[in-house]
């Protein structure tokens, strides 16, 4: 597992029991808080997935820190053999997802990849609000940085749960499944989510 807080804060034990209960899986977290997919935000997932270990299933859990912090989203021909594996595209959300995809096969060719897009956040109305146009310092919607990332999965062929869609959670029960910041989970959130997400996962495992 791959990600930022949301992946990591002890809250998401919850999530994490339930796929261990219900999969038999033995979940190793890399996930570090403030983590984005571009090679300058916080302790990036790339530099997460330079120093995992071989597994059989990886799975990236994008956070909102791209978005969050204005890292440029960039679209899903960054970094791929279409702009010969520029590296300056290293520092978009979806040069970072490219990067993340191609390093864990380099690592194990038959691994299984999944991706979780990003969660809803409260705090603003474009992070829950797919029809926002409410936009960061680049000009693009957190829609825009979740339709992003399915984008650069459909590419790979990459079995991607769209948590932004799927999750249940809305303005008329976030309070209780989410903390006062409206950004991150509680334990009850991610009892909520650890059943669709374990879903997803079954059909690899």
């Amino acid at each position: 597992m791959f990600g930022g807080s949301l992946s990591v804060n002890p809250e998401s034990d919850a999530a994490k029991q339930i796929w261990a209960d219900l999969l038999g899986a033995e979940v190793v977290t890399y996930g570090v808080g403030g983590a984005g997919f571009a090679r300058e935000q916080g302790y990036s997932l790339q530099r997460q997935v330079d120093e995992a270990e071989v597994f059989d299933v990886y799975v990236l859990w994008a956070s909102t820190n791209d978005y969050m912090n204005g890292r440029e989203c960039g679209t899903w021909q960054d970094y791929t053999v279409i702009d010969g594996y520029d590296v300056s595209r290293l520092s978009t959300q979806c040069g970072g997802i490219n990067y993340c995809i191609r390093k864990l096969l380099e690592k194990n060719p038959s691994a299984e990849i999944y991706f979780f897009t990003s969660l809803r956040f409260f705090s603003r109305d474009s992070g829950c609000n797919p029809f926002s146009l409410e936009v960061n310092s680049t000009g693009k919607t957190f829609a825009d940085y979740v339709q992003a990332q399915k984008d650069c999965c459909a590419y790979y062929g990459i079995p991607v749960l769209d948590q932004f869609s799927l999750q249940g959670i809305n303005r008329f029960n976030v309070g209780l499944y989410y903390k006062e910041d409206l950004l991150h989970m509680t334990e009850e959130g991610y009892s909520r989510i650890g059943p669709v997400q374990a879903a997803f996962l079954a059909g690899g495992f």
